[in-house]
């Protein structure tokens, strides 16, 4: 099996790095790790990743703002958000762009794996 391939957009190099880590040895590459919203929004269209993985609260543009974007021009785009931040209206507001997943920082690896394959697989929403 081709492995899936994982963009990370997030503003904090020690996240970005943990997440590479949980993926390590797993059927999922890191092919890609923007710092921001629009970096992400720029690179996506180049890359097409399987699955974006997508920080909330980011300098420039935050991730909600860049998933709407991303998903207005790639409908099919697989994003699940990541954040500390899981109050109602967040994850209201992350529902109502059309996000495939939600995370909790700090990640788990257990959680995570098994968020991306229910997303990957179309299992729809976690």
């Amino acid at each position: 099996m081709e492995r899936q391939r994982i963009m990370v957009v997030d503003d904090s190099q020690t996240d970005q790095l943990t997440t590479e880590k949980l993926l390590e040895g797993t059927d999922y590459e890191l092919v890609s790790c923007c710092w921001n919203g629009q970096e992400a929004i720029e690179e996506y269209g180049t890359i097409l990743p399987d699955l974006v993985l997508m920080d909330i609260l980011m300098p420039e543009m935050d991730g909600l703002e860049a998933a709407r974007i991303i998903l207005e021009d790639h409908p099919d785009a697989k994003i699940v958000m990541i954040s500390s931040l899981c109050d109602d209206d967040t994850l209201d507001a992350a529902d109502a762009i059309g996000v495939s997943g939600f995370l909790s920082k700090p990640l788990d690896r257990e959680h995570l794996l098994a968020t991306l394959e229910e997303v990957l697989e179309g299992e729809g929403p976690c």
